[in-house]
């Protein structure tokens, strides 16, 4: 009898084990499915979020385990144990920040198992990028640096088969279309994640959809395509079989015991993959076994696992049909790759999030509004770093270092419990904590590269973080002799207009060239300076003029000395100048524009005009009149707040609006229905400061020769004595008739069509009518009639919608006092030394006709908004008359074409990513020819690659699958739709011509001696 119990089991573990895979990576490590089962790929997985309820740290060395517990480094530690035991166990690890952070600290003997894994296929990686990031708040240009930096990480320290094949975007609350697109262009063959509205989510599985081809792109071809899945139980391990420490299910107990429970594991098991495969059109299915911060202990998981396949395999020999193995989401996409089905596409994206009838993760697009600002200034940062540290050749390791330093917090910043404002207060503090620092380590290589690039060879090239509150330490005392440098991480030359806080006075601007520049000096808002517990009243006004800078540009400033009864006058009473006193010095000096406050109701309308636009104000001093383009149109600018609901139904008791939910309770409350004006007539820049409440006011303000509108709000601290939660909002209302259709973009880049109470998919359940039509706003949303078109840019991400015909509305700041119960434990109430937090902001309106040019120029309004002039600050004195060298430039490039990114890529390589940013409705394909660029960058070699710039475009190699209503002859694959660019230093200059198509982003890699 004993005899017979051995054979059988050795049966099994031939029958178990009769997969296992040669020694290779990849597709070749893959177990093979079985014909006429259900192959059931086991996924052990651990999800690590790089900060929410605890630190990055803190998560990392499992510290504050009374919070949560979790500790990564201990789960890395257990998983490569366990792995190394049996070659059949796999195991996905995700994010490279945690990764390497273990990585760097093992031995040369762990290092060597770790690569071993990684060669053989049992450990692979999933996803790769710094951070699993959100797919709402963020900006393309951050995702796509975020993948460059985790990818490029596992390249170089693993080579190719660590570079992964499958997106994992399982937790992000929602999922946006350029992701999808992203990943398609970094040639990823499939993408997966857990949330989805619960709706659209029954009626996918119901119909049997949850797993689609995403169309991802309305601008590229079907190269932009990529198969996409819906978790069936979001990323856990089946109900019951969750064997990790942090669960209470019982483990697999198959020993000679009373407790024995084998057939009953294997039934509960077998019932749920029978289930589960009605809703899924293939025969193989994907079982995710893990879940936050899961394996620990990776003994006890993969014990259980392993008895788990054994025993569900066994019950073949009686006829099941059911076939278990580990296995990882890339080998899960290989078999049905293989099985050449057809699939449902989708063409739009997956939000808004919902979990219930009461429930839409539509705050998160809103929460943290300085967080997510300060993320922006990271990224801006980020990229001057980048191009002054090529520009300058600085090849050093500490300048590599340097920059890794920023490229790594800013990858941990577009984790979807940062840039969202989803952590607890503390973890935000510490995100605010490393971004600063980041910043401050790669200033040394701005620093470094502007002594080489400019004549101040000794120039302190100082950064001011706080600008947005007219705090600048070097300017805001004494700006004499100062020196401002302009970058410009644009391709092509620019305008703006620099502002920098400075004391009341006269101050002569010249360019480099000594010529003056004109200038104003304008008043800061009262209510700005009334902040005393932000910032110091230094400086209650700011110098204003114009800039042009090709890359870098100086401008120096020194103070006009003035008369003596000149300046005791200006002490006496600042910007409230008597007309008398204005016209016996006003043609002698420039001095502050004059100012005028004007009380609601005490006239009648109020015209503020340029050149370009006009704007009329009421006699309750609101704007309701805006002129630009040729174009008359009653516009209607106007704060309200959303009460935040506090979840009284039964039902739904804990649905308050919270970091994640917003919930309004009610209708808008409008705030102010008057506004105290302030006018200030510069030359160069006309404004008009409104105060509404003490805690809301803003300043509108328009340019000479800028062809929009600019509001720049405060917002803050907003009251809570009341003990309610506010949600502060403006809305645009217009007279245009856009039946209910608005378009908001996509990560900064494609817009997209929205309806209002409408999806692509599902019948929405609209019991929560605002929220639910609530959208997330990186960059700009727009309407339009018949003939006119409003749009809206913005500064950071926000929340939007389109309520109403003709009104736009975007979400500035959210105050809230209770908890929304999805796992944060803190009310989204933050404090700053004491008081409500404060943000200030701006918006940007444009008003033209409906024409492709009106939307080109909504797109070039966004690069400058997004990625403005960096301002360094030097002492002037400190010039010479040095030779300055030639950098590289890039006005050879077409207008619509940009340079996406120029960074160092190695000591001998640099990464240089080109991108057409208009649209196909906006313009056609463009071909011209980067010779010239390739010089400047000293090229003796380039070559493309995929958009993450770490596999070569022509080795791409990606899973074509085949939509419904075709009929699959072969497994496809796609490939590059052009010739990849691979040229040297000697071919001729038409080697280099390329062409680019709308919205389509090419990456190179040019060597360099």
């Amino acid at each position: 009898m004993k005899f017979g119990v051995w054979a059988l089991s050795s049966a099994l573990l031939v029958l178990s084990w009769s997969y296992h895979a040669e020694a290779a990576c990849g597709y070749k490590a893959c177990p093979a499915s079985k014909a006429n089962m259900i192959n059931v790929h086991l996924v052990p997985h651990s999800h690590d979020d790089t900060g929410w309820l605890k630190t990055v740290d803190q998560y990392y060395y499992g510290s504050r385990n009374g919070i949560q517990h979790a500790g990564v480094q201990y789960i890395l530690d257990s998983v490569i144990t366990e792995l190394l035991k049996d070659k059949s166990r796999r195991f996905i690890q995700v994010e490279s920040a945690f990764f390497f952070k273990w990585y760097n600290e093992q031995t040369a003997a762990v290092k060597k198992n770790v690569k071993t894994l990684v060669e053989e296929g049992r450990l692979e990686f999933t996803g790769g990028a710094w951070s699993m990031n959100d797919e709402a708040a963020v900006h393309y240009q951050s995702v796509i640096d975020q993948f460059t930096l985790g990818l490029k990480s596992l390249a170089d320290t693993f080579g190719s088969c660590a570079r992964p094949r499958i997106g994992w975007q399982i937790d992000p609350f929602g999922h946006s279309r350029e992701m999808a697109s992203l990943f398609a262009q970094m040639g990823y063959d499939g993408n997966f994640f857990a949330r989805m509205d619960y709706m659209e989510k029954n009626a996918r599985l119901n119909n049997m959809t949850g797993e689609m081809i995403w169309k991802a792109s309305e601008n590229l071809d079907e190269r932009s395509e990529i198969f996409t899945g819906v978790l069936y139980n979001h990323y856990s391990a089946p109900p019951g079989f969750c064997f990790d420490n942090l669960c209470s299910d019982d483990p697999i107990i198959d020993g000679d015991s009373y407790e024995n429970n084998v057939k009953a594991k294997v039934d509960d098991f077998l019932t749920y993959i029978n289930k589960m495969g009605t809703y899924y059109r293939a025969t193989d299915l994907l079982v995710p076994m893990g879940d936050d911060f899961n394996y620990e202990n990776a003994y006890v998981n993969y014990k259980n696992m392993d008895k788990l396949i054994k025993y569900v395999n066994q019950r073949q020999l009686q006829g099941g049909k059911v076939n278990v193995f580990y296995s990882t989401p890339a080998c899960y996409l290989n078999a049905l790759h293989n099985d050449n089905k057809t699939w449902p596409t989708k063409t739009q994206d997956f939000f808004p999030y919902s979990t219930d009838w009461h429930t839409y993760w539509t705050g998160y697009y809103s929460s943290r509004p300085t967080q997510k600002r300060f993320e922006r200034d990271g990224n801006h940062f980020l990229q001057v770093a980048k191009q002054l540290t090529t520009m300058a050749n600085l090849t050093t390791t500490a300048a590599f270092a340097n920059l890794d330093t920023l490229r790594q917090a800013m990858g941990i910043m577009q984790h979807h419990d940062a840039v969202t404002g989803t952590e607890k207060q503390h973890v935000a503090q510490d995100y605010d904590r490393m971004l600063t620092k980041a910043i401050n380590v790669a200033e040394t290589n701005t620093r470094d590269a502007l002594r080489k690039l400019t004549n101040l060879t000794n120039g302190e090239f100082v950064s001011c973080l706080q600008l947005n509150l007219s705090i600048c330490e070097v300017s805001q005392w004494s700006p004499n002799n100062l020196v401002v440098t302009v970058v410009n991480p644009l391709a092509h030359p620019s305008t703006q207009y620099v502002r920098i806080p400075v004391k009341n006075g006269t101050y002569i601007v010249t360019d480099a060239t000594g010529r003056q520049v004109k200038s104003d000096v304008v008043p800061v808002p009262k209510e700005l300076i009334d902040l005393t517990h932000l910032r110091p009243n230094a400086s209650q006004h700011e110098l204003v003029f114009s800039a042009y800078a090709d890359k870098i540009a100086n401008y120096y400033i020194k103070v006009q000395p003035q008369p003596r009864e000149f300046d005791e006058e200006i002490q006496r009473n600042e910007i409230k100048l008597p007309k008398r006193f204005l016209r016996q010095h006003l043609t002698k000096l420039e001095v502050a524009p004059a100012s005028e406050t004007i009380e609601p109701m005490a006239v009648g309308d109020v015209v503020v005009q340029n050149s370009q636009i006009k704007l009329t104000f009421n006699s309750n001093g609101i704007l309701y009149n805006v002129q630009m383009n040729g174009i008359s149109e009653d516009i209607t600018q106007q704060f309200f707040y959303y009460k935040g609901a506090y979840g009284n139904n039964a039902e739904f008791k804990n649905r308050s609006s919270g970091a994640y939910i917003f919930r309004p309770n009610g209708t808008e409350i409008l705030i102010g229905t008057k506004a105290n004006l302030t006018i200030v007539n510069g030359s160069l820049v006309k404004e008009v400061h409104q105060r509404f409440t003490d805690w809301v006011s803003q300043v509108i303000r328009i340019y000479e020769g800028i062809n929009r509108v600019e509001f720049e709000w405060l917002v803050g601290p907003i009251p809570i004595q009341d003990n309610i939660g506010k949600e502060v909002i403006t809305r645009f209302t217009s007279n245009l008739k856009n039946s209910g259709v608005f378009y908001t973009d996509s990560n900064g880049r494609e817009m997209l069509r929205r309806v209002r109470n409408q999806r692509e998919y599902f019948k929405p359940n609209m019991t929560e009518s605002v929220s639910g039509n609530y959208y997330p706003i990186t960059s700009r949303i727009a309407l339009e009639s018949s003939t006119r078109r409003m749009a809206l840019l913005n500064d950071r991400a926000q929340g939007g919608s389109s309520l109403k015909d003709g009104a736009l509305e975007l979400m500035l700041h959210r105050r809230l006092l209770r908890d929304d119960a999805f796992g944060v434990g803190e009310a989204l109430n933050e404090t700053v030394n004491g008081k409500g937090l404060v943000a200030r902001g701006k918006v940007y309106l444009m008003l033209s006709t409906v024409s492709k040019i009106s939307t080109t120029n909504e797109r070039l309004a966004e690069r400058e908004i997004h990625l403005p002039f960096w301002k360094f600050f030097s002492n002037a004195t400190k010039a010479t008359n040095k030779v300055l060298p030639r950098i590289p430039t890039f006005t050879s490039l077409p207008i619509g074409i940009d340079v996406l990114t120029l960074e160092p890529y190695s000591t001998n390589e640099r990464l240089l990513r080109l991108e057409y940013f208009f649209n196909k409705n906006e313009t056609s394909s463009l071909t011209f020819n980067i010779r010239s660029i390739f010089d400047a960058l000293g090229g003796t070699e380039i070559r493309e690659t995929t958009l993450d710039g770490n596999l070569a475009l022509g080795s791409m190699n990606r899973f074509k699958f085949h939509p419904d209503g075709t009929v699959p002859k072969k497994v496809e694959y796609y490939k590059s739709k052009h010739t990849p660019l691979a040229a040297v230093q000697k071919d001729a200059v038409s080697k280099f011509q390329i062409t680019m198509d709308p919205m389509q982003i090419r990456t190179f890699i040019v060597k360099w001696k």
